[in-house]
């Protein structure tokens, strides 16, 4: 790529498109607000509204006054800022191949995706619920499992399919080692970092999940997740990008800075599985 083939539009859905392949659990998160993006310190405002009354009904017999629903409002605040900036000389861009600012935006795009992915494993402090296993085995991994959603479903959390499990590479190997048929199909497979689903639940496995391993010797306390996927808000943009011509090199650069927030919307709705596992 040269500078002057460098159009900013282009390179931005590239970026956008390889962000989405790397995510788990921004993926995993709703991610359709009102309201723009322009700078750090931005707010999202997340429109709900109240529970809806039911009430018996009597053949002949006016109904009460409409219900006047009340509205909520909570804010997201973009308070995350990350860039890059990278450069590939003349000299190294004539011996390589065509695609090689192509690979570097890739290996970009996985490194802000695993910026944004930590950031939301890192509100775990904000489930409505916790379970927590002591020591996790093979033989009691799943029973946790089951015990996270049974919280959700007490919730009100009725559809399966709208739950998502994320653990770390350590607890996964945990339950592949339980031996469950881990049901899956051609949609989960298509899933970034998805193995399957227990009881519709499906599983994802991410090396950002959090890890505490101070507060017991020898054991670390991976801080997974079981949740919808409203539970966690996500608000993302990339505020710019731009090429340019070092005034000390031979070499094409290219900068960018992206925004995003996270915030905990429906506790209710995340469960927190602090899981120990032996060293």
């Amino acid at each position: 790529m040269a500078i002057t083939n460098f159009i900013p539009t282009i390179w931005s859905e590239t970026l956008y498109t390889q962000l989405d392949k790397q995510y788990i659990a921004v993926a995993n998160s709703n991610r359709e607000f009102e309201g723009e993006i322009k700078e750090k310190g931005s707010v999202v405002r997340i429109c709900g509204v109240g529970e809806v009354a039911v009430s018996d009904y009597t053949k002949n017999t006016d109904m009460s006054t409409p219900q006047s629903l009340s509205d909520t409002v909570k804010e997201l605040a973009v308070d995350q800022a990350k860039y890059f900036n990278f450069q590939i000389d003349d000299i190294d861009k004539a011996q390589c191949t065509p695609k090689l600012m192509d690979a570097a935006m890739k290996v970009a795009a996985n490194a802000l995706a695993n910026e944004a992915d930590a950031h939301i494993f890192g509100l775990y402090s904000d489930a409505g619920n916790t379970v927590k296993v002591e020591s996790a085995t093979e033989e009691n991994i799943i029973d946790a499992l089951i015990k996270a959603r049974t919280k959700l479903y007490e919730n009100n959390v009725s559809d399966a399919n709208d739950v998502v499990i994320e653990v770390s590479p350590a607890v996964a190997e945990l339950i592949l080692k339980a031996k469950v048929n881990l049901a899956t199909d051609n949609t989960a497979a298509l899933e970034n970092g998805c193995i399957g689903s227990i009881g519709g639940c499906k599983i994802f496995v991410s090396n950002n999940i959090v890890a505490d391993s101070e507060s017991v010797e020898g054991t670390t306390f991976y801080k997974c997740m079981a949740r919808t996927r409203r539970a966690i808000a996500f608000a993302e943009q990339l505020s710019e990008i731009n090429a340019y011509r070092p005034e000390k090199r031979f070499a094409d650069a290219v900068k960018g800075l992206y925004l995003y927030g996270a915030k905990v919307v429906y506790s209710g709705e995340l469960v927190l599985l602090d899981i120990g596992v032996a060293n």
